[in-house]
């Protein structure tokens, strides 16, 4: 299934002041990369967001929110939102900073360091 362009967009002019943010078509939908870290994406009609784990059950009470089970196995640090979760801008920013936050902490994938 392509993923939402509406979605897509919304997240493009989220983080548009950011620089080094780049975006990779893969898992079936389109992933936002911060600083050579994933940091959100979009599969299907929802966001994935890349957390902090030690935060995602705080999380998970969120309306909309249910744990990423891409690989029919959750993930940890992974949730998706689904539009329920991201009617409101305030919602949508929610999720949108509590990507960017766990972003500066999260680490590179091992591909990413060995390029550097």
């Amino acid at each position: 299934m392509p993923y939402s362009q509406a979605l897509a967009t919304r997240v493009r002019e989220q983080l548009a002041d950011l620089a080094h943010v780049t975006e990779k078509e893969m898992m079936d939908g389109l992933t936002f990369m911060y600083n050579n870290k994933m940091c959100m994406g979009i599969i299907g009609e929802e966001l994935m967001c890349r957390i902090d784990p030690d935060i995602q059950d705080e999380a998970l009470a969120k309306k909309g929110c249910r744990v990423m089970d891409f690989t029919h196995r959750p993930m940890r640090g992974y949730v998706m939102v689904s539009e329920t979760g991201l009617t409101s801008r305030q919602d949508f920013e929610y999720w949108v900073n509590l990507c960017l936050a766990f972003n500066k902490k999260a680490k590179s994938s091992k591909k990413n360091k060995q390029e550097s």
